[in-house]
This record gives structure tokens, sequence and C-alpha cells, in this order.
């Protein structure tokens, strides 16, 4: 039968090429999906823990890319290549190029220019990224350790937390509102979030 795909509120599905990506043939349930790419994001983040980067090799394409396959390479074959498919979300696929490196060029206008605190900084350029969108999946997650290596690499500041902190137990629609807020340009709610 093969694995059915349960999708969350704000989730891109996958395309039917995309589902045959996936490397782990006996993987038959949301969740063991789920706990695979857990443990490949987990890898991915001890990795980003042991290199100090400068900003000329963080806000790269290439950085982008393998940051993203090591956060999904030993799940789907496409970890780490630009989508190739128009999404419900994202810029045209085609310029997924040209939209990350004027985001590159605004976040070292940014922070050469001081033009706003460390923390919205690299706020902007998590959901302008997630909002390029990419990947054919995983673009949240792996905007958010883009927004951690960046914190942190950048601005010597402790990564963010991402809602771990609250006691809430809807997470994610807190997460969803505070994009939704900053698709209005209204950074604070998912600044107030990152950080939670």
């Amino acid at each position: 039968m093969g694995l059915v795909f349960n999708y969350l509120p704000g989730q891109t599905p996958l395309d039917e090429d995309e589902k045959n990506g996936l490397k782990i043939q006996t993987i038959l349930v949301q969740s063991e999906l789920d706990e695979f790419e857990q443990k490949n994001i987990e890898q991915a983040i001890l990795w980003t823990l042991t290199k100090k980067l400068s900003s000329v090799q963080l806000l790269t394409e290439s950085f982008v890319k393998k940051l993203h396959k090591l956060m999904f390479g030993e799940v789907w074959d496409w970890a780490g290549s630009f989508r190739r498919t128009n999404k419900n979300i994202g810029v045209d696929k085609w310029n997924i190029p040209t939209e990350l490196q004027k985001m590159f060029d605004d976040v070292l206008f940014w922070v050469e220019q001081e033009s706003f605190e460390a923390d919205e900084i690299v706020i902007r350029f998590k959901h302008r990224l997630v909002c390029i969108h990419c990947f054919p999946n995983g673009n949240g997650r792996h905007s958010r350790l883009m927004a951690d290596v960046l914190v942190q690499n950048l601005f010597g500041r402790e990564v963010f937390s991402w809602g771990r902190r609250t006691a809430s137990s809807d997470v994610r629609s807190k997460y969803i509102n505070s994009l939704r807020q900053a698709d209005c340009n209204d950074f604070k709610s998912l600044i107030e979030f990152a950080r939670s």
C-alpha cells in the first residue's frame, strides 16, 4: 500500500515524484517518517554546533542546499536540491536562486547598517527564506535551523527556542499565526515566539 502522508495545516504536500524520493521503503506510517527525519535533523544540528562560520560562508546558495541535505539526506533523495515544481506557497521554481541572492544581499546590508536588532534581522531572514520555499519539503524546519546558525555565528547569541519554553499545547498554531503576522510585515510575534 505504501506510506500515507498526513499533512498538518501549513504544510506543503509533496507531488508523486517527490514522494517517490523516499529512500527508506520500509516506512509505512507517518510517525516512522517523522522519527527518521528527526534523527537526521539532530545529526545536522550537531554538525552546525561544531562549525564557526562567517556571513560569507552562511549567506550562500551552496550553504542553504548543504544544510538541507544534512537535515534530510538520509531520508529523501531530493534533499539539498531546489524544488522542480511550483507549490501552494513560495516563489516560482525558476526564481529561487535570484530571490535567495536578493535576500542574502538584504541581510548583509541590514547587518552592516545595523538596520534592526540582531534577533529581528535573523527572524526577517527566516521568514523570507520560508516564503521563498526552496525545497519540496522541510522548509519550515530548515529555515528555523538556518536562523539558529545565523544568530549564533553572526551575532554570538543563543539559538532560538521556537516555542519549546511555552506551556501551551498549541505551539504549531502560534507559530503559523506569527508567520501570518510577519507576512504583513509585523515581526514582533514571530520574534517573541522564536524566543519563547
